[in-house]
């Protein structure tokens, strides 16, 4: 019983101080690939990077303590990352303060939830999710991944529009317009270490080496160079015009904002009292502030793109304060500094008295040292209904990574793993995580695959790798300020890579043309619904759920005959005559409510067309089960054909089925002489009744015969 509450107590039957050397080494080496991409994927998700570390801190352990699998290592991942950004950015901007609470509230859900359905045993759910969705999913998402990181490997900035590769022409755009090329080639330096490493030397943690070489190059290039100015030191009237333009609309923004919720206060007053006028009104009212809302917030954009189109060359006066002039518009006889600068703007009003302007590439900057501050999520009930149908995708998906990764694994190492027990695990690992500011998070398929690399043996190895960010929370943090944030756009990129897997299309298509047809579709709907994921789930769910339903309410009904491995087999699929007087009649799949019309109408069809017809013998080995409709049917096919002057049996009844017949009497209307155990038996009782008076020259259930 303890074992079941505790699993980690079975860790320690015959532990050795030989075993926790091993552990301990593990989680370190997992440690050092954990902290970087914990940060990236941080970034990833839209939240500041070092959110990243506190997802780190307890879920790993956590995870691995309540879980089944002893090498399944926890943290932040690509996919959960994105969705997870993806579903916020409706309702706050990314990394601010709305965004960030909602995003430790959504770890608090997913855990909520996935923890449910683990103690309740309800882990099959997941296979809602079916594997080619999966597939097309996940190819969609890595190239979705991969490309929201352009923006940071080109060093521009873009605001995001409705669908993602709008977001992404807009990028390319602006590249072209202005690369900022030591932040290009700082990422594409990240990259190549990265993968030289990872070909010749797969033992070294690439990501940590590419970390630490391109953040010392920065810090010794001075990578990171912004500098404060007045506006007035901008000799470009058209610029300060544009900043007055957007200070001037942002600020007319937020009164706006707050008048509008003011009046959706007094609709919803109106509303309780029932007053349909004055609830028209006041409709009119917030729809009116909402329009202007919306018009100001669509100059700010058109102000902010011009904004950072503006480029700069940086001139000295001969008092030495710096000065800035657009591109190639100094005057003469000035010696510029060689920099191309830009104005830092964002989603609140530019100060004009110390404005920013931006000369190098971005770093992760100063990251709060010591642990998160450990308190209990903001729970806002509308906020939950907003954002659940989001975390309920989310618990799914990443529940799915996890356990595939630790049935991987298992299958490797030889452990039992149980799926249920793996939700528990996983869900109280996002709850904890939730109390320390942590983000939803799931089993990383590259971290779990190093630590079993690197022998891990039980889950203790990722109570070292959280011990490992916790010590970096506490005295490291500090190393991390000049690490480029195109250096983590490489990181991201290079993880995702593994994500790409064209052959499972390929593999989908051959099993069933439909399997590969659905996982085409979910891939191209993930991609033009983007950045909104869960439509392309959504609709892959639906073709699957709609294809079983087609399938189960269309089984195969075939007429066998005997085929030269001496079976009885689909006459139709093999090309084989059919007997004139007896028609084996084989139904694969359950007879129920949805498909025992189809069986009633294809028997039909088989007494209207073979005239000479005196038996028909259903073949009852693929009906596992069979419910009152699909009772009801056969008991008026039973009436129907024998009315008729053709006898009816049956052969393979199993027992489930045989208990509705012995319930519902049908037995006895059926006659326990016509129920054989094989076909074979059936065959060779009914042949010896129809073939009397009637004589076949080579009978296809007796012997093989080919349709000319």
């Amino acid at each position: 019983m303890l074992t079941r509450i505790f699993p980690f107590l079975a860790w320690f039957k015959k532990y050795s101080l030989e075993a926790l050397r091993v552990d301990a080494v593990s989680g370190l080496t997992v440690a050092l690939v954990l902290i970087p991409q914990s940060m990236a994927y941080a970034q990833l998700a839209g939240l500041p990077p070092y959110y990243g570390l506190y997802a780190s801190f307890i879920p790993p352990m956590v995870a691995a303590l309540f879980g089944s699998s002893r090498q399944l290592a926890t943290g932040p991942v690509a996919v959960v990352s994105l969705m997870t950004s993806a579903s916020l950015e409706p309702l706050a901007t990314a990394g601010g303060e709305g965004f960030i609470a909602y995003a430790i509230l959504m770890a608090l859900m997913v855990g909520v939830f996935q923890f449910t359905l683990g103690v309740l045993r309800l882990g099959l759910v997941v296979n809602f999710l079916s594997h080619p969705v999966v597939n097309g999913f996940t190819n969609a998402a890595a190239i979705i991944i991969a490309t929201s990181q352009l923006s940071k490997m080109f060093g521009v900035s873009v605001d995001n529009e409705a669908h993602h590769y709008e977001t992404i022409i807009k990028v390319v755009k602006a590249a072209m317009h202005y690369t900022h090329w030591p932040t290009f080639f700082m990422g594409a330096f990240a990259f190549a270490i990265m993968y030289g490493l990872k070909r010749v030397a797969p033992k070294i943690p690439n990501v940590l080496v590419a970390v630490a070489v391109t953040t010392l190059i920065s810090w010794g290039i001075g990578f990171d160079f912004n500098t404060k100015t007045d506006l007035a030191t901008i000799e470009s009237p058209e610029a300060q015009e544009l900043v007055s333009k957007f200070n001037s609309a942002v600020g007319e923004t937020a009164p706006l904002a707050e008048k509008r919720a003011q009046a959706v206060a007094v609709l919803d007053d109106l509303k309780q009292k029932k007053d349909r006028i004055a609830v028209l009104d006041a409709e009119r009212d917030v729809n009116v502030i909402a329009t202007q809302i919306e018009v100001l917030r669509l100059e700010t954009r058109i102000y902010k793109e011009k904004i950072r189109d503006l480029l700069f060359e940086g001139v000295k006066d001969p008092e030495g304060k710096m000065k800035f002039y657009p591109v190639k518009q100094a005057p003469e006889g000035l010696e510029t500094d060689g920099r191309i600068w830009r104005i830092k703007v964002g989603n609140n009003p530019i100060n004009t008295d110390k404005l920013t302007m931006i000369g190098g590439g971005e770093v992760v900057g100063a990251i709060p040292k010591g642990l998160p501050k450990f308190s209990m999520p903001k729970i806002d009930l509308k906020v939950i209904l907003k954002i659940f149908p989001f975390a309920a995708i989310i618990s799914l998906l990443g529940f799915m990574e996890a356990i595939s990764i630790a049935k991987a694994m298992a299958a490797k190492t030889g452990q039992r793993l149980d799926p249920n027990q793996e939700l528990i695990g996983q869900g109280l690992a996002n709850i904890l995580g939730s109390f320390s500011n942590g983000y939803p998070v799931s089993g990383s398929f590259s971290r779990s695959a190093v630590n079993l690399q690197a022998g891990a043996l039980t889950g203790l190895s990722s109570v070292f790798t959280s011990t490992a960010v916790l010590i970096t929370l506490m005295f490291f943090t500090p190393l991390l300020y000049f690490l480029p944030q195109s250096v983590l756009a490489a990181v991201i990129m290079m993880a995702v890579i593994g994500l790409i897997n064209v052959a499972g299309f390929m593999h989908a298509w051959k099993a069933k043309w439909y399997d590969g047809a659905i996982s085409i579709l979910s891939f191209i709907f993930t991609l033009v619904f983007a950045p909104h994921l869960d439509k392309g789930i959504m609709i892959g769910v639906v073709l699957s759920l709609g294809v079983f339903l087609y399938n189960s309410m269309r089984p195969k009904v075939a007429s066998l005959s005997r085929h030269e491995d001496e079976a009885l087999r689909d006459s139709a699929a093999f090309g084989l005559k059919q007997c004139e007087f007896i028609d084996m009649v084989r139904f694969d799949g359950p007879l129920f409510f949805a498909n025992a019309s189809y069986l009633e109408d294809k028997i039909t069809e088989r007494l209207m067309t073979k005239k000479n017809l005196k038996h028909i013998v259903i073949v009852c080995n693929g009906i596992n089960d069979i419910d009152a409709s699909g009772e009801e049917t056969l008991s008026l096919l039973v009436d129907r054909t024998r009315s008729g002057g053709v006898d009816i049996s049956f052969s393979g009844v199993n027992e489930t089925v045989m208990n509705v017949f012995k319930n519902t009497h049908l037995l006895e209307k059926i006659g326990t002489d016509h129920i054989y155990s094989t076909m074979e038996k059936a065959v060779c009782s009914v042949y010896d009744q129809t073939h009397t008076d009637n004589r076949e020259d080579m009978c296809p259930l007796q012997t093989v015969c080919r349709l000319a």
